[in-house]
């Protein structure tokens, strides 16, 4: 169940930033919101501390990317982790609700803040529905299939 909300995460991550134009990773929407590219640098610090669990990697701030390479990174940790559960049921030193109910869940927050800004920055998605998407697990990198259909 796990690897199969790391796909959704993927997906879900994908649409949201699929076809942005080259400058929405700089958008401001007023004093104090992070940028779509800092919240992604965010998500990837909070895959990190995922990764923490698991692998019992150094969880430091992500430095500074440009877009494509923020995208890259939350992609590359996301594949770590799921690399890590399809080989491992249980991570040392917390429980897989845990990683769920916080860091992982908090990633899925902010795919929801990307796509807000992504309507706000004048380049909306388009709506489907998710419960029929094509999401498998494993396939956690950026190339994520198209959407199956609207509502």
């Amino acid at each position: 169940m796990i690897r199969h909300f790391l796909a959704t995460l993927a997906y879900r991550f994908q649409k949201a930033v699929r076809d942005a134009p080259p400058e929405f990773g700089d958008f401001h929407a007023g004093h104090g919101v992070r940028t779509p590219a800092e919240i992604v640098r965010h998500m990837s610090h909070d895959l990190m501390y995922v990764l923490r669990y698991l692998i019992e990697m150094e969880v430091t701030s992500p430095q500074p990317l440009d877009w494509d390479g923020e995208i890259t990174r939350f992609h590359d940790l996301l594949g770590q982790i799921d690399e890590y559960l399809a080989k491992h049921t249980q991570p040392e030193g917390t429980t897989l609700e845990e990683l769920l109910q916080g860091p992982l869940s908090d990633v899925m927050t902010h795919i929801g803040q990307i796509a807000m800004l992504r309507r706000m920055a004048g380049s909306p998605i388009r709506g489907e529905s998710f419960r029929v998407a094509d999401i498998a697990v494993g396939r956690v990198g950026p190339d994520q299939p198209d959407r199956v259909k609207a509502f």
